[in-house]
This record gives structure tokens, sequence and C-alpha cells, in this order.
């Protein structure tokens, strides 16, 4: 069996697995008590004698151990564990699992906590016995779970009059939902809820009070990292469900999550980890929150756009009127009416930060040309260093046109400087005395997303640079000549031809 057999083998058999676990929805009868809270008063508050989840205070020395736990009802637990009463507190809430036990993620969100926030107090709600049922039964139980936690908030909130802007409720695929629903249950909305990326089957089309939504917090900001698929088969939701919805790479597939790069590990650690085809996209918003928390000096930032096509050419990288957030711990809580989705591009390796520039180019030509799906190479140059042969593969290139595409890189370069931009050739068609076909470039227009900087770029050598498939890269500098929009503006009142006045106004608005 080939390697390209064998990928797929693995994928249809663990998705049939998957699929087979999505397929019975059994009822437990306690969910009949949880439809009955929000029309009984709040007597069900103070009864803790149903409270299966258990809450466990963790510690730098030992993040990976239950050593403590706080227990609703028994307020010498809290001074047990050491909780202080002074400091934030973060609950972190599991999602589904197959193994019953903790998944290695756990400890590691737990330690980066504690190292951005030594004195914090970290509890890790265990609801293991629920979340390793069917699929459809754990799901169905992130309302009995969402019930405890808000029990225990009400209860640890009343008991040492612990400040309700203090919390911060983080949860993982299931658990982002029971954070949502134990928001809506508080006596007191949270301060904030992270929903890293909140499960989709049988939620994708459920109501605000069986999912997390923006009012179960103060704010709520949500990262979506493997969408794909139909809705509701989706196992991430698609849909915006916070205050800002965060939507890295797209939010469907992740860098570093390919098939054959999980098939590999598959192969070579056992088929305990064959969940790794799935997961690996699925936990990457998990990384990428404690990304944001350890490399505070690289931190990542989102752009609100309309759509991910839109993101991709580059068209999405303003800052104005709250358009782009940092992401991650340090996000700034802005609430509007409506979510807002927004776009980033990753590394695949933490730390995940790149730099996102917009760069929009008007190809001239004697002839009419049209091409699609055209390999180019970019290099960067700036005062810090440079990049060299970005690939890009160019959807369409027409005679006479505005290009705009969104350019990464994963190192700080500085204020950019020069510009190579190189056609690389077909080589089925591409033959030493075939005569390329070649496009007229007079200007480049490069916006920093980070820097919210305009560069304007000429070539380098006369008023155009001549780009042939197949030839030399061609070459642009930082034009000094250009300072903006108004001196365009104020060029374009001069005496123009009406070629260069249309060329020039396409250039103002990058």
């Amino acid at each position: 069996m080939g390697r390209v057999s064998s990928a797929c083998f693995i994928s249809w058999t663990f998705f049939v697995y998957i699929s087979s676990r999505f397929a019975t929805t059994i009822e437990p009868s306690e969910f009949t008590t949880f439809n009955n809270i929000m029309d009984n008063g709040t007597e069900w508050m103070t009864d803790f004698s149903d409270i299966e989840s258990k809450f466990s205070f963790r510690t730098s020395e030992e993040p990976e151990d239950d050593l403590c736990y706080i227990v609703p009802g028994q307020p010498e637990t809290i001074k047990e564990c050491n909780f202080n009463p002074d400091n934030k507190t973060f609950i972190v809430i599991h999602g589904w699992t197959v193994t019953g036990m903790f998944e290695s993620w756990v400890p590691k969100l737990v330690t980066a906590l504690l190292e951005r926030e030594p004195t914090a107090n970290v509890i890790v709600v265990d609801w293991l016995s629920r979340a390793q049922q069917h699929y459809p039964t754990s799901a169905a139980y992130t309302k009995l779970v969402g019930r405890d936690v808000a029990k225990f908030v009400n209860w640890l909130q009343a008991e040492i009059d612990y400040p309700w802007e203090k919390l911060h409720l983080l949860g993982y695929s299931l658990g982002a939902h029971v954070a949502g629903i134990a928001g809506l249950l508080t006596k007191h909305k949270v301060n904030r809820i992270t929903g890293m990326d909140p499960a989709g089957p049988s939620f994708e089309y459920a109501d605000a009070q069986s999912t997390l939504s923006p009012d179960d917090a103060l704010f709520v900001d949500v990262l979506h990292t493997n969408t794909r698929g139909s809705p509701d088969r989706s196992i991430g939701i698609q849909r915006p469900v916070g205050h800002i919805d965060i939507y890295p790479n797209g939010g469907t597939f992740q860098p570093g999550c390919d098939l054959q790069n999980t098939v590999l590990m598959v192969a070579t650690t056992g088929l305990r980890n064959m969940d790794q085809i799935v997961k690996c996209s699925h936990e990457r918003s998990i990384h990428l929150f404690i990304d944001s928390l350890v490399n505070q000096e690289q931190e990542s930032f989102a752009y609100r756009c309309s759509s991910k096509d839109s993101f991709n050419k580059g068209m999405c990288l303003s800052c104005r009127k709250n358009r782009c957030n940092k992401v991650g711990y340090r996000v700034n809580k802005i609430r509007t009416r409506r979510s807002s989705k927004m776009y980033m591009k990753t590394r695949d390796v933490m730390p995940y930060k790149v730099f996102h520039y917009q760069v929009k180019v008007h190809f001239f030509g004697k002839t009419k040309l049209s091409y699609t799906d055209q390999p180019m190479k970019i290099s960067l140059y700036g005062i810090h260093g440079e990049k060299e042969n970005i690939p890009y593969i160019m959807p369409a290139l027409n005679t006479n046109t505005t290009v705009s595409f969104l350019l990464t890189t994963d190192a700080d370069i500085g204020e950019l400087l020069m510009v190579k931009l190189l056609w690389e050739k077909d080589t089925l068609i591409s033959w030493p005395w075939w005569n390329p076909d070649t496009f007229h470039i007079r200007k480049l227009c490069i916006k920093s997303g980070e820097t919210q900087s305009k560069i304007i770029f000429s070539a380098k050598e006369g008023e155009f640079s001549y780009l042939s498939r197949g030839g030399e890269a061609v070459v642009f500098v930082k034009d000094k000549e250009a300072f903006g929009k108004r001196r365009f503006e104020k060029l374009k009142s001069h005496h123009m031809t009406p070629l260069k006045k249309i060329h020039l106004s396409l250039f103002c608005s990058c």
C-alpha cells in the first residue's frame, strides 16, 4: 500500500470511528433537571448534593497533579488549597476525551497562566466521567457541567465576597460551551470567557442558552481553528459566538497539521495518537492562547474583515476604529452589538506570530495577456534584515489590472527599503527560443498590518520594470518622493496623461 493510500486508509478509519460516536444520542434522565433551572428561581444554587464535577486547585510546582480540591459547600477547602482571594482566578475547562484522562495541553496551559500571573489562582474543572461518553451524550452533559461550574462560582463568590471582575473562564471544545452555560447561570456576569475552538457538532444551530454566546460574560473572545466541513459536522463551531471571533489562517486548517505530518506521527508513536489527525488544528486554539501568555514580546494581531477571501487579498489590514486587535491574553476588550469576525495568519510552530503585508501592483502591457495561478516569488528587504523568495500563487494575472494580495513573513525585517518580484517559468512550455510574455510595472504599494505604514516603491531603473515569465527578478526601491495620499492628490492636479492619473489614483488607496 502506497503512502497516499495508507494516509487515506488511516484517515478513513478514524473518521468512521468518530462518526460511530456521533451516531446515537442518549438522553440521561438528569437532563430534565437542567430544563427546569431557568424557571425555578435560585434554590438550585445552594444545593450542592448533585455536583459531579470536581475543582482542582493547581500550582506551578505541580501543574499536572490534582493535589487539592475546592469543594462547594465546604469552605475550609478554600483555605486548605491556599486560594488567594486578592488575586485573579482562571478556571480551565477541558472538552470531550476518548481516553478519560486529562490531555497534555492542560498542564501546559496551567504552567503558562502561572508563568504570566504567578500569584493567580488556577482551577481545573474535572468532568472526565461525563466527557468520556459517546460524543452526543457528552455534548448534552455540557448543560449539567455548566450548572456545576455556576454553582461553584456562585458559592465561592458568596463565601469570600470574591470580586466578579477577577474571574476568567477558559474552555476548550465542549468546555467552551460549558463555560458559556456557567456564565449564563451565575448570579452576576463573570469578567471574561475565552472559547478555544468551541465544539461544532450539536451546537452549530443551537440556541444561545445551549452554547457559548456574547451574553455569557462581560467579554467573550473566541479562537476558531478547525471549522472545515459542512455546518454541524465541523469539529469547531463555524459561526461567531463571542464579542470577538478570531479565525487564524481562515479558521479551517492550521499550518503544520497536514495529513503527512500527522500520519507520520501516528506511524512513529502508535495508534494512540490517531486522534491527532483531527485534533491538531482543533487543539491549535489552545496553543495560540498559550503563545500569547509566554511570548509577550511577539504578540500576534488579527484584523477585522468581511470574509476570508478579502483578508487573503490583503484588503483588511487597517487598525482604524478598532479594526485590529491583539490575539489571546492581552486582547483589547472591545464590545460591539455584533460579533467582530477577525482573521490572521500564523507560523506552524510557536511563536506563531507573523508580519502581514498588503502588496498592491498594477500590471501594464502592450498586448492583452491573461493568466491564472501563476507562481511568483517575492523578496522583501528592510532595515533589520531580509526575507527572500516568499512563494505566492497569483490567482489571476491580466493586462491593465490592479492586483492586491496578502504576504506574510515570520521575521521582523523592519521598515522596507527594497522589493524584488520574480515570475517563475512554466517548465512545460518555456523554451530558450520562446519569446516570454512581459508585463510593465511602474510602482508597488505595500502596507504593513503591524506598523500601519504605507510605502510606495518605484522601478529601480527607468520608469518601468519589465516582469517576464521565466526572466530575472525585477527590483523596486522606496520612492523618496512619495509622501502618501496628499502628495498624490497634489500631483493629480498637475498636467498629466489620463493613464497616469488612473495609475496614481490606484495607489492613493493603498
